[in-house]
């Protein structure tokens, strides 16, 4: 999974040590990727909590230093990339589907009442904007662009743009040329 970020992070430029000493962000997603392996992969009782017990004071460090809040028990699929560091903040329960592009000041959460309740689910090839907001128990469609500043709390079907206060629909083109 590592690998397939790194490409991704390569194709929008950069080398080797630019992308894994100087990129905030991808150290985020290396801590990310090291800690979901733990969690999901790991069996051995005691061996699986002093992992977790460092995973987690590494991952407060990478929140402290990045502003980048990505728990270990979020699924997150391949090539994910976060064009730019500092307040993005991923509830523990959210998936995201491959090939997902995320700007800064992103909040992806719980919100809703009773049986609504719940967090989002986004996604293959999904961009969002930057200070986006998706909340509640919905579904972001494939190939989906929440444009810049969007409050999401209603899914979006696949190919859809979806920009504002709350996010209506404004655009049928998907998500291809951001991603």
């Amino acid at each position: 999974m590592i690998k397939s970020d790194y490409r991704k992070y390569k194709r929008y430029g950069g080398n080797f040590i630019g992308i894994v000493f100087l990129t905030q962000a991808f150290w985020a997603i290396i801590q990310f990727r090291v800690a979901s392996f733990v969690y999901s992969e790991v069996k051995i009782f005691g061996v699986r909590h002093l992992l977790l017990g460092i995973c987690l004071i590494w991952q407060k460090l990478i929140e402290v230093t990045t502003g980048i809040s990505l728990p270990a028990s979020v699924i997150i699929g391949r090539s994910f990339y976060i064009g730019h560091f500092g307040n993005i903040f991923i509830h523990p329960n959210c998936c995201i589907g491959n090939n997902c592009n995320i700007s800064q000041g992103v909040t992806i959460g719980v919100s809703g009442r009773g049986v609504e309740r719940g967090v989002p689910t986004l996604g293959d090839n999904v961009y969002v904007g930057c200070n986006s907001t998706i909340v509640g128990k919905i579904v972001i469609g494939d190939n989906c662009v929440i444009g810049a500043n969007s409050l999401v709390n209603r899914s979006v079907l696949e190919n859809q743009t979806v920009l504002g206060v709350p996010a209506q629909v404004i655009s049928s083109k998907n998500s291809s040329e951001y991603i």
